[in-house]
């Protein structure tokens, strides 16, 4: 039976047994689908960029071997967004029992439920209803803070036992996310946070395969693969997660940042999805993408920060989109074309960045978030400078501001105030950038910034800010 959504789908038990169609439980399903992605050569993440030789090839293998599996690493590597992903491994469509009796999707051909066995055997099977559960909504996920047992695995039903139902029956029970995603995927984010009663009732679903609530034992086979997410600190933190738990998790996918600030670069551009086009187009010169994501680089070798929080691609990405708006603000109110962005965009990066940094209590002095993150991008910018004075001989255009001046500088500062400042040397600038600095007045006023930027990240040049601008200081160079 094709296994997409323009097959024709049976409606009974009848047809479905005449369409050749095979029940299989979930992670078989997944590996079959699976294997023939990988067989068929398809790119099987999707916009996951830097794991291919790490990450990916450990799913890949915990896939081929039917585990459930625990992503644990650091916030903002991509572990809820793996997750997700393997909902594609799933069929298209899955039939189920469409009977409103039913608490969860029951196999037509093998049904654990009572109700649906009912269904099966007392129903002539032209009789018997089929409706089909796509792929999309195989997949359930939730957050362990705040869960309580009735809302991944159950609770008995008041309303039913006021009905006369049997306290121990299976219909005085209302399920909750797991038993409902039968046939399906559920995953779990942030496990260590998880009750440990939680915790034992998702061993027992792991172990046996079944539910336990309020005493009374649901026997029968729930069929689900189960996904966990995990921050490192956490979870090998003593008495967090109960090791019988731990030890039938069957394995543990370790994600990680990006390995270079160009895979960096890469994923802050994709997942910030920003139209660079438009009325008001923005053009970003290398060295703005290097400081954005540098400074992500920075936060999470700082001894300010908390290094076992980590500093989440988010935050690069936040940063980026930031950097963008304020250019494209900055082009729109003075009419120029294309908007390109300065170090002075920068200046913006408080609203998009504070609240994302754990400060290190015993590493951060008392410093303020504000003040921790003003010395995470002076730190990004030294580096990116003094790569490109290595790589592009920048001291020749440095020696251009030893003259004794100053220059101010700011958001909002027409690009063509800073002509002046090289008018009389474009060959420079040529030379130092692989943007076409001389003939693009916005992108020279950019690298302008830039230079200045760096003398005073390297202790070359003073500064003084007032008010959004920015005055830079020469006669200090040395």
């Amino acid at each position: 039976m094709p296994n997409d959504q323009t097959a024709p789908l049976p409606r009974t038990l009848a047809a479905l047994r005449a369409s050749g169609w095979r029940s299989r439980p979930v992670k078989e399903e997944v590996r079959e689908n699976f294997t023939r992605a990988l067989a068929a050569g398809e790119e099987l993440f999707p916009g996951i960029v830097g794991y291919d030789d790490t990450v990916i090839p450990e799913i890949n293998v915990a896939l081929l071997a039917g585990h459930d599996m625990l992503f644990l690493g650091e916030k903002g590597q991509a572990k809820s967004r793996l997750m997700r992903q393997l909902v594609r491994f799933l069929d298209a469509w899955l039939p189920y029992l469409d009977d409103p009796a039913i608490p969860f999707h029951d196999d037509p051909t093998a049904p654990i439920s009572r109700v649906g066995r009912r269904l099966v055997a007392d129903r002539d099977p032209g009789d018997v209803p089929i409706a089909w559960w796509p792929r999309a909504e195989r997949y359930a996920e939730r957050l362990a803070p705040g869960t309580k047992f009735a809302d991944i695995i159950g609770e008995i039903d008041p309303a039913k036992l006021a009905a006369g139902t049997s306290m121990g029956a299976e219909e005085a029970l209302h399920f909750g996310l797991i038993p409902r995603m039968h046939r399906g995927i559920f995953a779990m984010n942030e496990l260590p946070e998880l009750d440990e009663l939680v915790q034992v009732g998702m061993f027992n679903i792991l172990e046996e395969r079944d539910v336990q609530i309020r005493g009374y034992p649901v026997s029968f086979d729930i069929d689900v693969m189960l996904l966990f997410s995990a921050n490192p600190s956490t979870y090998n933190r003593s008495g967090k997660v109960i090791p019988q738990l731990k030890d039938r998790i069957g394995a543990v996918i370790h994600t990680h940042y990006p390995r270079d600030r160009a895979l960096g670069i890469q994923v802050a551009e994709q997942e910030a999805a920003v139209d660079l086009g438009g009325e008001w187009p923005v053009m970003v010169p290398p060295f703005m993408k290097e400081i954005v994501e540098q400074i992500t680089i920075a936060a999470r070798g700082s001894k300010f920060i908390d290094h076992q929080s980590g500093v989440s691609a988010r935050f690069s990405i936040a940063n980026y989109r930031t950097m963008v708006a304020s250019a494209r603000q900055r082009a729109v109110r003075l009419g120029e074309r294309p908007a390109v962005p300065r170090i002075s965009d920068l200046g913006h990066l408080y609203s998009s960045s504070l609240g994302k940094l754990e400060l290190d209590l015993m590493g951060s002095h008392q410093m303020t978030e504000r003040q921790v993150l003003d010395v995470v991008i002076a730190q990004a910018i030294a580096t990116v400078f003094e790569e490109y004075v290595d790589r592009h001989g920048l001291d020749a255009i440095a020696k251009i501001f030893s003259k004794g001046v100053k220059i101010e500088v700011g958001d909002m500062v027409p690009s063509a105030a800073y002509e002046e400042i090289v008018a009389s040397v474009p060959d420079v600038w040529e030379k130092a950038f692989e943007v076409n600095a001389s003939r693009d007045p916005a992108v020279r006023a950019a690298c302008i910034e830039f230079v200045l930027a760096g003398l005073y990240a390297t202790e070359r040049i003073s500064r003084i800010q007032l008010h959004g601008h920015t005055i830079y200081d020469t006669q200090g160079f040395r």
